[in-house]
């Protein structure tokens, strides 16, 4: 079963994609958790990359596709994948169909003023990367509920701190949707045209999500 997750900033990819792995057993691909574990394991591919994070700089899709490929072809995606924040644009989509065929693509949806709203109140553990938020969202038929700590500021996973991404500010907010509109949006297009993109609204919080959005999965893909 190999899958994308296709959605805004702030959508809940990351969410959704760590639950339902585990309960599709199969494996969880966040690119930018690749590209900083290759970094951190100091592999060849992950210092090449280096040197473009640190400088700022957007990774360049080649080397991307080959950090990517060397992960498909290791033991936990035998049984298949979920692709969580990749591909971002279309070069990235064709390349990845030389790599892999994609059974596949969930295009998740929220109104953007409640993904501005969850954003801001999202907080990240510093250890395991967990993903909490502190919004209580209640309006228009869609009810959100926080996802809180057990303790306030400290990860129920591994203890460390919670933090609040830069980033997670309403300018950079802006600027992250006009990167996604002008660059990954035209991915739902392209995949549509493909027949093999499949939408689910956001409606309620990832306890009411994941059970809609697996069936999804398993009605399209037997």
């Amino acid at each position: 079963m190999k899958l994308i997750f296709l959605g805004a900033p702030g959508v809940g990819k990351g969410t959704y994609s760590s639950r339902i792995s585990v309960l599709l057993e199969i494996a969880h691909i966040s690119t930018g958790d690749l590209l900083r574990d290759e970094v951190k394991n100091g592999t060849k591919l992950g210092m090449e990359a280096k040197t473009y994070m640190e400088r700022g700089d957007l990774v360049p899709d080649a080397l991307v596709n080959r950090i990517l490929k060397e992960r498909l072809s290791q033991k936990d995606c035998a049984k298949g994948f979920i692709l969580d924040g990749f591909p971002r644009t279309i070069n990235q989509a064709e390349e990845l169909g030389k790599i892999t065929k994609i059974d596949l693509v969930v295009n998740i949806n929220l109104r953007k003023d409640l993904l501005i709203k969850k954003l801001a109140a999202r907080r990240i553990c510093r250890g395991c990367g967990k993903i909490y938020n502190i919004a209580d969202i209640n309006e228009g038929g869609i009810h959100m509920p926080p996802l809180l700590p057990e303790k306030e500021g400290v990860c129920d996973a591994c203890s460390c701190e919670l933090y609040q991404r830069p980033d997670d500010n309403t300018k950079v907010i802006e600027e992250r949707f006009a990167a996604y509109e002008k660059q990954t949006k035209p991915l739902i297009d392209f995949y549509r045209k493909k027949r093999m993109l499949q939408d689910i609204e956001v409606v309620g919080g990832p306890d009411m999500m994941v059970p809609k959005i697996v069936a999804l999965i398993k009605k399209h893909v037997k």
